[in-house]
């Protein structure tokens, strides 16, 4: 099994930022895809970012980029998500999920592991 625990969410008003941090333990294997997807209140989970544990491969929702950085600690198994020139838009609970598979995916129902989130509100 694998856990998974988000922390560092938090209200800031906009064009402020945050770090989120995604704790890792279990059994994490190298090959797994990290992600961070997010669900505002009455809308469905939606990919953010995810990134590899074992390579250079990290990618981005085009509602992000520019804006947000996904980066691992391999040492640490932890994963971060920075987030510059926060949106409104941006207001949601952030999920930290794990796919067994590693193979690229934005889809919510292909990861296999969840943390419980945290929440994001950024105001106007």
């Amino acid at each position: 099994q694998v856990q998974l625990v988000e922390s560092g969410g938090g209200l800031v008003p906009s064009g402020g930022s945050l770090r989120l941090t995604c704790a890792a333990s279990g059994r994490i294997q190298r090959n797994y895809l990290m992600g961070w997807f997010r669900q505002a209140s009455g809308k469905e989970r939606e990919f953010v970012a995810a990134i590899k544990w074992s390579d250079l491969y990290a990618s981005y929702d085009d509602s992000v980029k520019g804006r947000f950085t996904i980066s691992r600690d391999n040492a640490k198994n932890t994963v971060y998500l920075q987030m510059d020139n926060l949106k409104p838009e941006d207001t949601a609970v952030y999920y930290c999920a794990a796919r067994s598979l590693g193979s690229r995916s934005t889809r919510p129902y292909e990861y296999d592991f969840w943390g419980q989130g945290t929440q994001v509100s950024v105001s106007s």
